[in-house]
């Protein structure tokens, strides 16, 4: 194999280095600290260099997203290895993580689950959160309910008490999941994945992201002397919706 050149070597280097500065600003002081002009300045060099390597600052926002997505997706996964692969343990432990890193995490949450789109980058696909089901922290999640899906029985509203105008919506959405579960290792049925079960599964997360979000921004309606127990009785109550035990 050709060893890559030192123009290849300085490039690759730097462009580690403007991640890692914008990372830390990022963690210091908030999404809206990371600018061209303060990167720069911490390296030492000028703002205009900086668009050899990103277009604008929504594009080195965009890489800094996928590059939080990508830690807490691995973080997650590792973090599940070694409990059974059932389904249910998987899913609440990975549920109850993704809590702990938002919580230790805010500025990084912010920017990748709380930035509206043209705040806080606003690029095409900036925001990388469970609005594309492929997203690596999506997968860590679907791999999980896959297992759920394949070996227990749920229980999911009929197609028919699903809203009408929501339906289309869904049946969009299936598509992606399928092809997202097919492509996980689980060996997925996809007559299980119908209307009422897609249902359920936004339902679940939108409950999910909701009471995190609350929880993380200080603004959940009463105060909570015992949070976590506020939110094991969250997971607790999602699980019984579906019949399976929360663990």
């Amino acid at each position: 194999m050709d060893k890559p050149t030192r123009r290849g070597r300085v490039r690759v280097a730097t462009d580690q280095d403007i991640r890692r500065t914008a990372r830390a600003l990022l963690v210091e002081r908030g999404p809206e600290a990371v600018t061209l002009r303060a990167i720069a300045r911490e390296l030492g060099i000028t703002a205009p260099a900086l668009y050899r390597y990103y277009g604008s600052r929504d594009d080195l926002v965009q890489h800094l997203r996928v590059d939080v997505v990508n830690d807490l997706a691995a973080q997650l996964a590792e973090e599940v290895t070694e409990l059974t692969a059932d389904g249910p343990a998987q899913l609440f432990a990975i549920c109850r993580g993704f809590r702990r890193w938002a919580l230790t995490h805010t500025k990084e949450f912010t920017l990748v689950f709380a930035s509206p789109t043209g705040e806080v980058g606003s690029a095409a696909g900036s925001v990388a959160t469970l609005n594309r089901a492929s997203e690596p922290f999506g997968r860590v999640f679907l791999m999980a309910a896959g297992h759920i899906l394949v070996k227990h029985q749920l229980t999911v509203p009929p197609a028919e008490a699903v809203p009408v105008e929501i339906r289309e919506d869904l049946t969009s959405f299936q598509d992606e999941l399928l092809s997202v579960l097919g492509g996980s290792g689980v060996d997925f049925p996809p007559e299980k994945l119908d209307l009422g079960t897609t249902y359920v599964m936004i339902q679940f997360w939108a409950r999910l992201y909701g009471h995190i979000t609350l929880e993380v921004f200080g603004n959940y309606p009463i105060p909570m002397s015992k949070p976590d127990a506020v939110f094991d009785a969250l997971l607790a109550d999602l699980a019984n919706q579906i019949g399976i035990e929360s663990t």
